[in-house]
C-alpha cells in the first residue's frame, strides 16, 4: 500500500484483511542507551503513520577490542526495557562481534499494525492545512550531546544542567507515540511527520515533497527549548537542521485545530501552530520580522556536522 519514497518512513502491506506497517532504523550517533534510541526511533516512524508498534528485531554489530559481557547484558537489557514500556516484543534479531565497526550499531526492525483505511502519511497533507509541531526543537541532538560531550558540558554549565540534558531521552522524550494517538483520535490529521536527521528543515522539504505542497511557516513561532537554544549556541549547530526526534509535525484541518492542541495539552504534551499548508508554486518559506525567505536548507544534519568538525574530518 505504501513502499519508499521521500518523506514516507515505512513501508504499509496490506495482508488479508490486515495491515502491516514495517519500518527499519539504524543507531549511529550514540553509543550509551543505544538499546533504548533503537526502539524509540523505529518506534516513531510507525506512530507518524498512525500505526501501533507491536514486534522489534535488533541487529546488533559490536566492536571487537572494548564489548564485555557486562556491557552486552546492559545493552540487552536497556533494549528489553524500552520495549516493555512500549508494549512491544523483542521478537528477534541477531548478535555479533566484529572488527568491521569501532563502537556499537544496532539496526533496528520494527513491525506494526493499523486498521484499514486509517493509514497516514506525509503525502496526505492538505493546501489550507494548519502545520502544528509538538515539544519542541533538537530534543534528539541535546540527549547525545549529553552523552557525548558530557564532560565539555558539565565544564561550561554544571552537573544538574547536564542531568536535565541527559534526561531529554525521557523527558521531554525522544517518544511522540502519545502524541500521534492524541492527535489521530481528535480527528482531522492528514498527515504527521517525524523530523530525525536534518531536523525540522529536512521535515517540512520532505513533507512538502512527498504532498506536492508549499508551507509557510512563521519563525516566531518554533519552539526550541532551553537546554537546546544553550548547547546549539555552545556548539555553534543551527537548531533548525539539528536531528530532532521527540517532536511531531502534524498536518491538520484547521477545524480541527484548537481540539487537537487542547487534547495535547491535556495530555502535558507542549504544541503550537508554525504554520499553513499553501499551494507547491509557493515554495517551503520561512516568515521572520515580515519578510518571507526560503526555509534554510542543510546539505547535511547540523550535529553531524559539528561531529565531523570536531574530529577534524
Amino acid at each position: 500500500m505504501v513502499g519508499p519514497g521521500i518523506g514516507l518512513d515505512a513501508a504499509v502491506i496490506r495482508i488479508g484483511g490486515r495491515v502491516l506497517v514495517a519500518k527499519t532504523d539504524p543507531i549511529t550517533f550514540v553509543a550509551d542507551e543505544i538499546g533504548t534510541y533503537a526502539l524509540l526511533v523505529n518506534a516513531n516512524d510507525l506512530a507518524a503513520m498512525g500505526a501501533t508498534p507491536k514486534w522489534f528485531l535488533a541487529t546488533v554489530m559490536l566492536p571487537a577490542c572494548s564489548t564485555t559481557i557486562s556491557s552486552v547484558k546492559r545493552l540487552f537489557a536497556e533494549l528489553h526495557a524500552a520495549c516493555r514500556r512500549l508494549h512491544v516484543s523483542l521478537c528477534g534479531g541477531h548478535s555479533e562481534i566484529t572488527d568491521a565497526v569501532a563502537r556499537p550499531v544496532v539496526v533496528g526492525c520494527l513491525l506494526g499494525e493499523c486498521a484499514p483505511g486509517k493509514i497516514v502519511t506525509a503525502a496526505g497533507a492538505r493546501v489550507g492545512d494548519a502545520v502544528l509541531l509538538t515539544k519542541g526543537l533538537a530534543i534528539e541532538a541535546v540527549s547525545i550531546l549529553a552523552r557525548e560531550r558530557a564532560d565539555e558540558i558539565r565544564r561550561r554549565h554544571g552537573a544538574r544542567f547536564l542531568a536535565r540534558c541527559r534526561r531529554y531521552l525521557t523527558k521531554p522524550g525522544l517518544s511522540v507515540l502519545k502524541e500521534a494517538q492524541v492527535a489521530v483520535a481528535v480527528g482531522g490529521v492528514h498527515a504527521m511527520h517525524d523530523p530525525t536527521e536534518g531536523g525540522l528543515s529536512s521535515a517540512l522539504y520532505e513533507l512538502a515533497e512527498a504532498a506536492n505542497v508549499g508551507l509557510k511557516i512563521e519563525a516566531d513561532t518554533i519552539h526550541i527549548l532551553p537546554e537546546a537554544a544553550q548547547l546549539c549556541s555552545d556548539f555553534w549547530i543551527n537548531p533548525l537542521g539539528v536531528i530532532a526526534s521527540g517532536a511531531l509535525l502534524i498536518s491538520i484541518d484547521q477545524a480541527f485545530e484548537g481540539r487537537t492542541l487542547a487534547r495535547l495539552r491535556a495530555a502535558r504534551i507542549p504544541a503550537t501552530r508554525i504554520g499553513t499548508v499553501v499551494p507547491r508554486r509557493n515554495g517551503v518559506t520561512l516568515i521572520e520580522d515580515g519578510r518571507a525567505c526560503p526555509f534554510p536548507r542543510f546539505a547535511v544534519d547540523e550535529l553531524a556536522r559539528f561531529f565531523q568538525r570536531s574530529r577534524g574530518g
